[in-house]
């Protein structure tokens, strides 16, 4: 499967941006699709997933309900809805996909193995 990630780019503080990851291939619905992300200088770190088939999320704990990750299947497509952006959310934003993955690893980067390209986001003052 491959991905594509969009909707990256400079916003306020306070302010909101919308994540796309779209995909191709076939049997969207049996992978499960998460977003990482990278801040300048820092490690890679899980952001949220939406699991295959049922749908189940999950977030990392520091989107506090700020974020919500939702998946149309019929358009094979995940989305992030970033609300009150902080200045320690800019960073590259990256789509990842792994068919029926084990929910104990949901937030391991490892376990993906099909990524997408990445997308900035800068939260200014």
């Amino acid at each position: 499967v491959q991905l594509q990630a969009s909707g990256g780019g400079s916003v306020q503080a306070g302010g909101f941006r919308r994540l796309s990851c779209s995909t191709s291939g076939r049997a969207f619905i049996n992978y499960t699709v998460a977003w990482f992300r990278q801040a300048p200088g820092k490690e890679r770190e899980f952001v949220s997933a939406v699991k295959y088939g049922v749908g189940t999320t999950y977030c990392g704990d520091f989107v506090k309900g700020r974020f919500t990750i939702s998946r149309d299947n019929d358009k094979k497509t995940v989305y992030l809805q970033m609300n009150s952006l902080q200045l320690e959310d800019t960073a590259v934003y990256y789509c990842a996909a792994e068919s029926f993955l084990n929910d104990d690893n949901y937030s391991v980067e490892r376990y993906y193995n099909f990524w997408g390209q990445g997308t900035r986001v800068t939260v200014s003052s």
